[in-house]
């Protein structure tokens, strides 16, 4: 595989890599930013990466039951590797999976609230399903 072009270079990358989510500074070692932006964009475009998050990017493919390009893994799956992985914030589990846990309560959590110790203001989501951070 002829390495020559960025787009080619990071699409390598993202296909040797164990991470679903990247960052785009995962990629100034090759270009710089204008550029690696430039590609990522293409990527969403070609349907191989998504973008669920400010500056954060996720492998995709496209789904054999919508057709749609849908991230490889579940939306709170990705908020966590983002946040442990690439942002450097500490993951618990929330409040309400801790009660459903310890048997407090029968509402089972839907997952989508993520215990975090620290602020983070940052938006996740994708397709109009989001993730939400509880201080823990």
């Amino acid at each position: 595989m002829a390495l020559n072009t960025l787009k080619s270079k990071i699409k390598y990358r993202l296909s040797r890599s164990k991470d679903t989510v990247f960052i785009p500074q995962d990629f100034f070692d090759l270009s710089d930013r204008d550029q690696v932006g430039r590609v990522l964009r293409q990527l969403i475009k070609d349907g191989q990466l998504i973008r669920f998050g400010y500056g954060l990017y996720a492998k995709a493919s496209k789904s054999p039951y919508s057709g749609k390009v849908v991230p490889e893994k579940g939306l709170p799956v990705l908020a966590r590797e983002a946040l442990t992985n690439k942002l450097g914030i500490t993951v618990d589990i929330s409040t309400a999976t801790k009660r459903y846990n310890s048997g407090e309560s029968t509402q089972v959590p839907t997952g989508r609230v993520i215990g975090v110790k620290g602020r983070v203001t940052r938006k996740m989501g994708y397709n109009g399903q989001s993730v939400k951070f509880e201080r823990v």
